[in-house]
């Protein structure tokens, strides 16, 4: 008898993992099949202008890229890297019906934006650009202490030339003596600092600061 309720309990078990794990591939298939141009180009490209629908579609498999992000690190917040991102999430909250159901498919929770300013400590946006750079960095490959490329959230705006974007230097110094020293220094965001997590959902229009190793962003997404 005894061993007849080990059995069940360890069906139960294996049971809640297949269970759990194709949750998990069926939120991440969301987020990636889902539709963002059919609500969001006509308003992005009223935001911005001076893109192209090529760069638009940039825009939009970023927002993509960042949504995978936010699933993946679960109830933690994560710092947004991309001003041009940013505003693509901006215009798809205004549907808010459409923008709660995806949430729930593809996050399993609301993802919510507020100003940088609301964050609940003055350490949430450097531990959010950490998280963003790592998690960024592990979907493709790149070794976050040592980068040979950016990963491409953190790249997009310098590559659209956005105003006001967030532009990363891989290496500072040599950016800077190349006379072309503006943004922040992606190589340090990933060399070190803890993840305290948070379970809020931050989001700005604030960047960091160039010198401290962990600017760049401000906006994030977290749990409830």
């Amino acid at each position: 008898m005894k061993l007849v309720i080990v059995l069940l309990f360890v069906a139960l078990i294996v049971a809640a993992i297949v269970w759990w794990r194709a949750l998990l591939r069926q939120r991440a298939d969301h987020i990636d099949r889902y539709p963002y141009a059919k609500f969001l180009d006509k308003r992005l490209a009223a935001r911005r202008p001076e893109l192209s629908a090529a760069q638009r579609t940039l825009v939009f498999e970023g927002l993509r890229e960042y949504f995978q992000l936010c699933r993946e690190a679960g109830n933690r917040l994560v710092a947004m890297p991309s001003q041009a991102v940013d505003d693509a999430w901006h215009e798809f909250i205004l549907f808010t019906r459409q923008y709660q159901q995806f949430c729930e498919r593809g996050l399993g929770r609301f993802l919510h934006h507020t100003p940088a300013e609301a964050m609940r400590a003055p350490t949430d946006a450097q531990d959010g650009i950490k998280r963003a750079w790592r998690l960024a960095c592990k979907r493709e490959g790149i070794d976050p202490r040592k980068p040979a490329s950016l990963p491409r959230l953190f790249a997009l705006d310098a590559l659209l030339g956005i105003a006001g974007g967030f532009v990363y230097q891989l290496d500072c110094l040599a950016a800077a003596q190349a006379g072309a020293g503006t943004g922040f220094c992606a190589g340090h965001i990933g060399c070190g600092g803890g993840c305290s997590g948070s379970s809020g959902c931050s989001s700005g229009d604030s960047g960091g600061s160039s010198g401290d190793g962990c600017g760049g962003g401000g906006c994030g997404g977290g749990g409830d």
